[in-house]
């Protein structure tokens, strides 16, 4: 019997030996979307776009350009900028190990210490803020040692902004990585071992490029997340002008006093969003 006769009989036995049929589709219609379904999506679309459409009604457009330009914008936005890159770059350099390690090593407890690691994702962030000072603060568990034995004081500093973007914002890298790890396939890593390359070399040359996309996509996501923290920077970094106000900050103390400011410093804020969510079209938005 030739190939395709093989295949057809294979065919025909899963189909219990009558003629395959081909499923029926409605040519030149699309599917109908119950009322009681279409309904609450369409409140829910509104309810979700709503606020969005009305920060932009509300914009002073015309006064937008000064609004933008004035030094408060700037330094927040630069300070902003710094930090959430800096925290960044901690997140990846931390991060990727840690995702590593959840995805391949085989340890008692991994469970349990997957869910430490994603428990800042559902924390509040004040609470964050609270156990980053009982941990880091001048008289923490760690700070107390970092402060008498090397001087470094992490609280209401601009270093203390960045660790607490970081501990926010690592579980969404670590995630993101994990789960294109699970996703790569481990024959590669030990094909490389058996030609003499150690395991860290097989996880520079071979597994990292590999994951290389999944790690651009956690450390946009956790740059995005340190850009928009709030919470954990005012209770453990606090809001001083030039040193630890963030944009988030200042959008909380302009809205006291200068609503227009707020508003601008908002836009700012909701382009950063967009462009992150343009840049992981790829990654989310694809169509099937």
């Amino acid at each position: 019997m030739t190939e395709p006769g093989r295949f057809e009989a294979v065919a025909d036995t899963l189909t219990g030996g009558g003629p395959r049929r081909e499923p029926v589709r409605a040519r030149g219609r699309r599917p109908t979307v119950p009322l009681p379904l279409l309904v609450p999506a369409l409140v829910g679309l509104a309810f979700l776009l709503l606020p969005l459409i009305a920060l932009l009604v509300r914009t002073p457009w015309r006064t937008l350009p000064d609004q933008l330009t004035s030094p408060e914008v700037w330094q927040a936005l630069r300070l902003s900028l710094l930090c959430a890159t800096s925290a960044t770059v901690v997140s990846v350099v931390l991060g990727v190990p840690l995702a590593w390690l959840l995805a391949r090593a085989e340890f008692p407890g991994r469970g349990f210490v997957r869910a430490l690691v994603t428990l800042p994702l559902v924390l509040p962030p004040v609470v964050g803020g609270v156990a980053l000072l009982l941990a880091l603060g001048r008289n923490g568990v760690v700070g107390q040692w970092l402060d008498s034995w090397f001087g470094i004081t992490l609280p209401f500093t601009t270093a203390g902004v960045v660790v607490a973007e970081a501990f926010v914002a690592m579980p969404f890298l670590v995630i993101s990585v994990e789960g294109t790890l699970r996703a790569a396939d481990p024959r590669y890593e030990e094909a490389a071992m058996t030609l003499g390359a150690s395991r860290f070399t097989a996880f520079r040359r071979v597994t990292l490029p590999l994951i290389a996309p999944g790690v651009a996509a956690g450390a946009v996501l956790a740059w995005a997340r340190a850009l928009g923290e709030f919470g954990a920077t005012i209770t453990f970094a606090g809001n001083f002008p030039g040193r630890t106000q963030t944009m988030p900050l200042a959008v909380y103390l302009a809205l006291q006093s200068d609503p227009a400011a707020a508003i601008a410093l908002s836009l700012v804020l909701l382009a950063v969003s967009i462009a992150v969510l343009a840049g992981l079209r790829d990654r989310w938005m694809t169509t099937s």
